[in-house]
């Protein structure tokens, strides 16, 4: 299992601005990571920064680290202008893009942009069609392990994405399997399918008293009780994030896309530290 960065898109522990982008991207860097990664939100409880155009600031900058969208959304933003940017971005970065979509689960989305919540699903699988007419990246696609969430991923998507906080390893197992069962359906093989686990929320910390702030701080911007986080992020003592890397690296996670809390390099640094 290798690690991906996601880039701060918002403000947790500073403010958002292409110098703190940077300053990601180059720790990812120089810390041996694979991908830097990019969510997707038209709104949200906190402001939130364009996924792609922050993706595309980096190009320059982000050495042969691989560029994935975790995911994109397609319903929204719509096929044509999607493919169009994720096309100008693999063009610009030398072919290392990589985009997970999915239907999004924000219905503060749908409403800004004026369509149905309830059409997300339909809507997503013309829409995921369309833009595999006109795009050549990989894509992949965006699941929490539902049946027939596997099932579109099998008959799909050339990758699937599950999300950390929103499952855990032995649901990740167990959904990889019922995945396998439905890629075998289809004559795909499931040895060389690609998965990775998005959203990893990340802090490396030594006490418990800081920990249980970060958590706290992190279950009030997404709207979730600290309890229902405490196992599924890397929040806490190195011991904690090693052992749940761990679990996931049995599990037969691929990726892992780490999200810090803020002070990225340090954060980083001790992730690479634990080998």
């Amino acid at each position: 299992m290798d690690l991906g960065v996601h880039l701060p898109l918002i403000p947790f522990g500073s403010t958002l601005s292409l110098e703190r982008l940077a300053a990601v991207t180059d720790a990812a860097r120089e810390c041996g990571f694979a991908a830097l990664a990019a969510n997707d939100h038209f709104v949200f409880r906190t402001p939130w920064l364009d996924g792609p155009t922050a993706l595309a600031s980096m190009v320059e900058r982000s050495g042969e680290l691989e560029l994935a969208t975790t995911l994109a959304l397609v319903v929204l933003r719509g096929p044509a202008a999607l493919a169009k940017a994720l096309e100008a971005l693999d063009v610009l970065s030398g072919g290392r893009v990589v985009a997970a979509v999915g239907p999004g689960s924000s219905a503060q989305d749908y409403e800004l942009a004026g369509i149905p919540f309830a059409e997300r699903w339909q809507r997503f699988d013309a829409a995921l069609a369309a833009l595999r007419e006109r795009s050549s990246v990989p894509l992949w696609v965006g699941s929490w392990g539902s049946k027939a969430g596997l099932a579109r991923v099998a008959r799909a998507g050339d990758g699937w994405l599950a999300s950390a906080y929103n499952t855990t390893p032995e649901r990740f197992a167990a959904a990889r399997a019922d995945l396998a069962a439905a890629l075998a359906r289809r004559g795909r093989d499931a040895d060389g399918f690609p998965n990775a686990l998005s959203t990893m929320w990340t802090w490396v910390c030594d006490g418990r008293a800081e920990a249980e702030r970060a958590l706290a701080d992190l279950a009030a911007v997404l709207g979730r009780e600290p309890e229902e986080l405490r196992d599924r992020v890397c929040v806490g003592p190195p011991e904690h994030c090693a052992r749940l890397l761990d679990q996931y690296v049995r599990a037969g996670c691929g990726r892992v896309y780490v999200w810090p809390l803020g002070d990225e390099r340090r954060q980083l640094e001790r992730l690479a530290a634990l080998g």
